[in-house]
């Protein structure tokens, strides 16, 4: 018996991801986010770059009567955003990346954060809040990722199970935007495309379960057309040195569309001072061509941030 889609409705938390097209050239400067990066409330344009490191260590004497294992993990991001509005056109590029590695003590080093993500959308603005959409979204990660087994002297002790543009996912859509506040947009799309991507042909060895991504085994990709795609993307400061953003995916195939997958990437992110913060991030997916199940990944971190 399939397992349905179940990720709960659009509104959790952050991990990177800025949204603010302006409806008829005015911009929200009540909003912290965009009073903190634009001059007037003339300027249409705006950018923001962010880079950041966080360094987690610990480390146990042998005699250590408490238990414990050394380690140390070190995380690092780099993001970039750029908006543009000029009369009722407006173009939005988003550029998301991230990658962590843990070591323990008698252990080699493992990854535990990998990420990829850029979007680029056109819009023309029909109304206040309503505008057409065309976008183009890319998905992957950087590095192999491996499913490691309890047992240090097994022959399959670790198993490749992904890597760069394996998977990989390409997103075509055209279609209509509600944005009834600067930091809340919703992007409907019907017939858009998706190319699921998996350069290793191989891969499918390891990843039984999986099924290879949903990509035919010797084939390299796979093309979905979707009954409908939608797309929630908040981001807002929730309180004094305090942001909330979060990206909600919904994607319903023609071919099967009672088996709709579901992503939500989500981060809370707080200030200390000027340079250093504390993340809360998180990820819900459920894909079948994934996993049966609800899959879950969390992170909280502290570290430097710089933004120009």
């Amino acid at each position: 018996m399939r397992t349905r889609n179940v990720i709960p409705g659009v509104v959790f938390s952050v991990i990177l991801s800025l949204s603010t097209t302006f409806a008829q050239n005015k911009v929200d400067l009540s909003n912290p986010i965009n009073a903190a990066r634009l001059k007037t409330d003339k300027d249409t344009t705006w950018r923001k770059i962010e880079f950041g490191a966080n360094l987690n260590q610990g480390a146990f004497s042998s005699n250590w009567t408490g238990g414990g294992v050394s380690s140390v993990a070190l995380g690092v991001f780099f993001n970039a955003l750029n908006e543009t509005k000029k009369g009722k056109d407006s173009w939005r590029n988003d550029f998301q990346s991230q990658y962590g590695i843990v070591r323990n003590k008698g252990q080699e080093s493992r990854k535990n954060a990998d990420r990829i993500f850029f979007d680029t959308k056109y819009n023309r603005e029909l109304s206040a809040k309503w505008s057409f959409f065309a976008n183009v979204n890319f998905l992957s990660q950087f590095a192999a990722g491996y499913e490691y087994s309890a047992s240090t002297d097994s022959v399959a002790f670790r198993k490749k199970v992904s890597g760069l543009l394996s998977p990989a996912y390409l997103t075509e859509a055209i279609g209509i935007e509600y944005r009834p506040a600067p930091y809340f947009f919703v992007d409907l799309a019907p017939g858009a495309l998706r190319q699921t991507i998996v350069i290793d042909r191989d891969l499918y060895i390891n990843t039984p379960d999986q099924k290879n991504y949903g990509v035919p085994i010797g084939k390299r990709v796979r093309t979905e057309a979707a009954l409908i795609q939608l797309v929630a993307n908040f981001e807002k400061d929730v309180a004094k040195g305090m942001n909330l953003k979060f990206r909600y995916l919904l994607f319903s195939t023609f071919r099967d569309p009672l088996e709709i997958d579901n992503r939500l990437d989500a981060q809370l992110t707080a200030k200390i001072n000027k340079y250093v913060n504390v993340n809360l991030g998180a990820i819900l997916v459920y894909d079948k061509d994934q996993s049966s199940k609800i899959q879950f990944a969390q992170a909280l971190s502290i570290g430097f941030l710089f933004a120009f």
